[in-house]
């Protein structure tokens, strides 16, 4: 998997938001958007 780094443009995505509709980052093209990524739960780091 490729890391991806501060500021980068990440490719296009598709998953299911709190209510079950399908979103896609493309959905929010030319507005600021803030992407999270934690660790997977019991891993170090």
């Amino acid at each position: 998997m490729k890391k991806i780094k501060l500021m980068e443009k990440v490719p296009d995505f598709e998953r299911l938001d709190q209510e079950e509709n399908k979103i896609k980052l493309s959905d929010f093209e030319g507005k600021k958007v803030l992407l999270y990524f934690y660790p997977k739960d019991n891993t170090p780091g």
